[in-house]
Order: structure tokens, then sequence, then C-alpha cells
């Protein structure tokens, strides 16, 4: 059984965990920034980051998970949504000790810009052992215009088209709703 956590931030703040079971944590951002440091301290332990964030001004997330023992797992989803014409940005490090085998560390980031928005995303592996599987993605850009095309062409109209995709895009199918009532609140506003 993993542990779970909910973050539902609307200010700046910074974590650090030390995890020593697996653990699932939800991270929802409004219009903030955040340092993330997480450390896997003990072996065969999994974790699962699922970061979404809307962005209004000009905000960062930066993610630091750190594999300090051997046969740990890191899955790392950050997903966010630039709604005007401001910075958004992600720094990810994925980082494997010399000691630490067997690990898997892997990443997969996505920002959608609404307008114009200065976006970015540095996703970084730094993996100093070769017993190790690891991947990073990243994209950075908007809907696509067949999306919305196939859910217009069904009689949806393109304001409730995209509400349709931002909570698709943000929001995970086990989350448990009531606890970021806040978020869902958010994105109507998009």
């Amino acid at each position: 059984m993993s542990k779970i956590l909910y973050i539902v931030d609307k200010d700046n703040k910074d974590y650090n965990y030390s995890l020593k079971e697996d653990t699932i944590i939800y991270h929802f951002s409004i219009n903030s920034s955040s340092n993330v440091e997480i450390t896997l301290d003990k072996e065969d332990i999994n974790l699962y980051y699922y970061y979404s964030g809307i962005n209004y001004n000009d905000n960062y997330f930066n993610i630091k998970v750190i594999h300090n023992k051997s046969n740990t797992h890191s899955e790392v989803f950050n997903h966010g949504v630039n709604v005007k014409d401001n910075v958004f940005s992600f720094k990810v490090d994925g980082i494997v000790l010399k000691d630490s085998s067997k690990c898997i560390c892997n990443q997969d980031n996505q920002i959608i810009n609404m307008s114009d928005g200065k976006s970015s995303i540095l996703p970084n592996l730094i993996i100093d052992n070769y017993d190790v599987d690891s991947n990073h993605a990243a994209y950075i850009g908007k809907f696509r215009d067949e999306d919305i095309f196939y859910l217009e062409s069904r009689g949806i109209r393109r304001n409730s088209c995209y509400k349709l995709l931002l909570n698709g895009f943000l929001i995970g199918n086990d989350v448990d709703l009531d606890k970021i009532k806040d978020f869902l609140l958010e994105i109507e506003k998009v």
C-alpha cells in the first residue's frame, strides 16, 4: 500500500521529502512557484509524483529527485498550463548516485500555452551509475487543432472543448476530487 499525499498551492512554497516507503504525491499549483526535493532513502521503494500547474504570472516549478539507494523507482509527471503571455518554467532533475544501481528514473514534462506565453522546460538526468534505466520527455505548445476540431465536430462548443482538454491534461484518473476543489474551480476560470 502506498502513502498518498495531496498538495494544493496558491502561494510560493518549498518542499523536502525523505521517503522510506512507496509514495504517490499529487501536487496542484495555482499561480505559484515551488522548489521540491525528494530523496529516495530506502531500497525497493517507488515514487509517483504528479504536478499540475495553472500559471498567470511569471512562475517556476523546480523538482529534484535523488535516488540514494539501489532498486528505487521514480516516475515524475509535470503538466502546466500557461494562461497568459508570462514565463512558466520547469527545471526537473533526476539524480542517481554512483552507489545506487538498478534504479528507474523517468520524467514526463509538458506545458500548454493558451496564449503566447514564454515557457521553458529543462529536463536533467544526472546518472552516475551504468545499471540504471532513465528517460525524459519535454513538450511545449498548444492543444492540437485536430483535438479541438474532433470535439467541435461532435457538437461541443470551442470553450467547452478547452475545458475538457484542460481537465484531461491536468487531472488524473485516480485523483480524489474532493481534495482538490479549489484547483477544479480554477480550471473553470481558465
